[in-house]
């Protein structure tokens, strides 16, 4: 029997299956982290934490159910693991936040992706995660109150304001930050997933 039929019988997902998918979520988990952290550099180790946990813990993945719902809570409490730890400090650099949320398909258009993600880190922190989950992550109200730990009222009212917040810092048109230079490449992706099966292996070596 294939690794993908006792996979498919079981009701859960095959290796193949779940690599797949966590390599599809990882745009959203870097926009996610970032939108915590505020730096590009904190959001990347934040995704990479966030694989790594997600990998070890695939089996408890359920079939037909959000990997994008599932891996941002993973990433949420390792973010606040962190910031307990003191190890994030919510700095902001010089670089605008990473393009990866979608791909823009003219030099315009990706002006304007630039300046909108530029006006998202203008948002308090906690209308900014909202608008991210709901916006960008796609996620419904009730998803995000979830990730959030808050209440669905709640999460609507951060949105609410997160929208009318940007809307006039878009009109403004004035930004802390610089625009951000070419997107990362997409080998970035595979990158990441080796990192992420090399440090899973070590693991599971060193817990035999």
């Amino acid at each position: 029997m294939t690794e993908a039929t006792a996979a498919s019988q079981a009701g859960a997902l095959s290796d193949s299956e779940f690599k797949a998918l966590l390599a599809g979520v990882i745009p959203h988990l870097r926009a996610y982290g970032r939108s915590l952290s505020g730096n590009p550099d904190l959001a990347d180790d934040l995704t990479q934490d966030t694989m790594v946990k997600a990998w070890a813990s695939r089996e408890r993945f359920e079939r037909g159910t959000s990997i994008k719902a599932w891996t941002f809570v993973i990433l949420r409490n390792t973010f606040l693991s962190q910031m307990r730890r003191n190890k994030f400090v919510g700095e902001y650099d010089e670089t605008a936040v990473e393009r990866t949320m979608s791909t823009p398909a003219s030099q315009e258009d990706s002006g304007e992706m630039a300046d909108l993600q530029r006006g998202l880190m203008e948002l308090p922190q906690d209308q900014r995660e909202a608008l991210i989950l709901v916006g960008a992550g796609g996620l419904s109200y009730e998803e995000a109150a979830s990730i959030c730990d808050c209440a669905l009222g709640t999460m609507k009212s951060r949105v609410s304001r997160a929208r009318a917040a940007l809307e006039e810092i878009m009109n403004r048109g004035q930004f802390s930050q610089k625009r951000a230079d070419a997107p990362p490449s997409s080998e970035a992706v595979d990158a990441i997933m080796d990192s992420v099966e090399t440090i899973t292996a070590r693991r599971e070596a060193a817990n035999r």
